[in-house]
């Protein structure tokens, strides 16, 4: 299998001397092309960071972190935009919508910054909402959906185009249990395609739709496990229901 991102003892760690703080330590992580892992950890165990690190968007203060094989602190800074810019698809906490641009054009925006012509970008923008049960909302501005209606549209956002990467902190913290589910089998059927996908999550039920579940704990990668049926069995080593 290909490796789509790599981290190899990354450490992440904050101030200095007395407020010295370690957000990751030591962190492996391993995701092949194909391949849905959920991140499950309690409050501060440095998922967040992880994702972060993961996505270029912040560096590790030592260890090594490849997407596609490419060495991310090797890379120029405009080399290190056009990665983030064209391979990987962030879905943040959030929504990060753009209030002047209706659905439809804030899926389309990354495609167009890229050098796609306006009509293709939002052909493929439209057929992403779709997907997620938002045609009829592709021309509201974000002031007129729902949360869980923006949440469903930064993750067509993310997810529209040639990403090869795909980095999702709580996709689903908004949306009721069916439409959370639609958007796990959504991000499911995008990995079957050929990305890699990673989500950080605090719901088991969900987190069950991975291939694979890694446990965080103050900062540390503590476990990782192929999920099984039932919440129970993705209860963090160590704790209890």
């Amino acid at each position: 299998m290909t490796a789509m991102l790599e981290l190899r003892q990354v450490t992440k760690s904050f101030g200095h001397d007395a407020t010295l703080v370690h957000a990751l330590v030591d962190a492996d992580l391993t995701v092949h092309v194909g391949e849905l892992v959920a991140v499950m950890g309690p409050s501060g165990s440095g998922k967040s960071t992880l994702l972060t690190i993961a996505g270029a968007l912040e560096e590790p203060t030592s260890g090594s972190v490849l997407v596609a094989g490419q060495e991310v602190s090797e890379l120029s800074r405009n080399d290190r935009a056009r990665l983030r810019r064209r391979s990987i698809g962030y879905v943040f906490q959030a929504f990060n919508l753009l209030a002047g641009l209706t659905a439809v054009e804030n899926v389309a925006l990354p495609l167009e910054l890229d050098g796609t012509r306006s009509r293709v970008a939002q052909r493929a923008a439209r057929s992403a909402l779709e997907q997620l049960g938002l045609g009829d909302r592709a021309k509201h501005y974000p002031d007129q959906l729902s949360g869980g209606e923006s949440q469903r549209v930064a993750i067509a956002r993310a997810i529209v185009g040639d990403r090869r990467l795909l980095l999702a902190d709580e996709p689903t913290g908004a949306l009721d249990s069916a439409n959370g589910e639609s958007v796990m089998r959504m991000l499911r059927n995008a990995c079957k395609g050929g990305i890699a996908g990673v989500v950080v999550t605090h719901d088991a039920q969900l987190a069950s739709w991975a291939d694979r579940v890694v446990f965080m704990r103050d900062g540390r990668v503590v476990d990782q496990t192929a999920p099984r049926v039932g919440a129970e069995s993705l209860l963090l080593p160590g704790s209890r229901p």
